[in-house]
């Protein structure tokens, strides 16, 4: 027999391993129905949510039932019987908010700084904002997290409604695309959510590659990229890899990306590192001794946000306690941001230790397979990869066979939940981590 709180685990284990929004559209609404044998009912609120439980989320929940080895060998979703409320049903209507409060003003084209590493991507943004949908349609900027992407976005919607206050300019994340088309569809909106996208003078979505594996949010934004594209209105977005490197984004959405121009953000060489410190320096009003810009420049990695980071935090330090910045103050303050590049680890040297630790081959790691044998060495590596590298999600997930970003969280904290209970995996952990220094 199952105890009733069997779906509340299942879903509090769901709750670690997806985004908040994610749950929220498509767990927290479901409910324990009851057993037959192994055959566990659960309640979901509409039909959407039944299609989208069986068709998307079918492997994590197994995941989550063998993982907790629970015994359930089918999750059958039936409808509740229960209408919504019509005033619950018009407060899940969806609120498209006016682009002037999605751009952050700090974003501009002036306070973007320029090196060999993003020129080319800073000259077609600039050459886009100025001539939209006459140059580079749709326009496909790409590169690693805190490198500058989504500054160069909203810095290109801010020049377009300065300039063209006329324009139907929107903005939008890959996530929020697919949360509002959820809400609309299961309020029967889907035309006003058309009417938000497919009538846009430009549409500019960050993050496209977070769209990645959900084959129908990516089935509307086909119809919707066909239909700007059609009508030459300009599409500009971002992705932390490649169209073709990004897994789980179908081959026509893929191809149409190749259309316009892919360019690419490079990590800041030293130049443009003391140079971007300088900018912020100079737009915050604080004198930044020589000896510390070099030191932050040389001892932060790539970066532009962990580069941010690290003079934000002796800036407030410095306003707190009425100190100026000096050399000692940054070594002091900065000494746990920035240990972890001296060692200069890498994914690949992380992997090597790994296997070698459980006595496996570094290329079993990478093998697409939930075998016990190798999926907590597997979860142990990319734990270990979080902490001593910078390596985003996505190219976490990359370096270990294509596996999906929050496959990647799920395996954080879970070995982080394991650490805390198991003092030998703590001790091999520790172990891992002092073999790297």
């Amino acid at each position: 027999m199952f105890e009733k709180n069997t779906w509340e685990t299942i879903k509090e284990q769901l709750g670690a391993t997806l985004t908040s929004e994610a749950f929220e559209n498509w767990v927290a609404r479901t409910s324990y129905a009851g057993e037959a044998g192994e055959r566990l009912r659960v309640k979901v609120p509409d039909e959407v949510t039944k299609s989208w439980l069986e068709s998307e989320y079918a492997a994590k929940v197994k995941s989550v039932i063998r993982d907790l080895r629970l015994p359930v060998a089918e999750v059958h979703y039936e409808l509740d019987a229960t209408p919504m409320p019509a005033k619950l049903r018009e407060a899940d209507s969806p609120y498209f908010h006016p682009v002037r409060k999605q751009l952050n003003q700090k974003f501009a084209f002036d306070s973007f700084v320029v090196g060999s590493c993003n020129q080319f991507a800073h000259a077609a943004a600039m050459a886009v904002a100025a001539k939209p949908s006459e140059c580079y349609n749709p326009l496909f900027i790409y590169g690693g997290s805190g490198m500058g992407k989504s500054h160069l976005l909203h810095a290109i919607g801010l020049q377009l409604i300065q300039e063209r206050p006329w324009m139907k300019v929107v903005f939008t994340t890959g996530e929020r695309f697919m949360n509002e088309m959820i809400h609309c569809i299961r309020t029967d909106r889907m035309p006003s959510f058309h009417e938000n996208y497919r009538t846009a003078d430009a549409l500019l979505i960050d993050d496209i590659h977070s769209l990645a594996g959900k084959e129908r949010t990516q089935e509307e934004f086909f119809h919707t990229f066909n239909e700007l594209h059609d009508r030459q209105r300009q599409i500009i977005l971002t992705s932390d890899s490649l169209p073709k490197n990004t897994p789980g984004l179908v081959e026509r959405l893929r191809s149409r990306f190749e259309w316009g121009l892919m360019v690419d953000v490079q990590p800041p060489d030293l130049e443009t590192k003391m140079a971007i410190l300088d900018k912020k320096a100079e737009q915050e009003g604080v004198m930044l001794p020589e000896d510390v810009r070099i030191y932050i420049a040389t001892k932060t990695k790539s970066s532009v946000r962990e580069l941010e980071g690290a003079l934000v935090k002796l800036m407030a330090y410095s306003s707190v306690t009425g100190s100026l910045i000096n050399m000692a103050m940054a070594q002091q303050l900065l000494k746990t941001m920035l240990p972890a590049q001296d060692r200069r680890v890498t994914i690949d040297a992380i992997i090597r230790a790994v296997a070698e630790r459980y006595c496996l081959q570094p290329s079993q790691l990478k093998q697409k397979t939930n075998a016990h044998e190798i999926s907590r060495p597997r979860q142990v590596a990319m734990y270990l990869t979080k902490e001593l590298t910078q390596a985003s999600l996505p190219e976490i997930g990359r370096a270990f066979g294509g596996k999906h970003h929050t496959t990647v969280l799920h395996s954080v904290r879970k070995v982080e939940e394991m650490r805390q209970a198991d003092p030998d995996l703590h001790r091999l952990i520790q172990s891992l981590v002092d073999s790297f220094n």
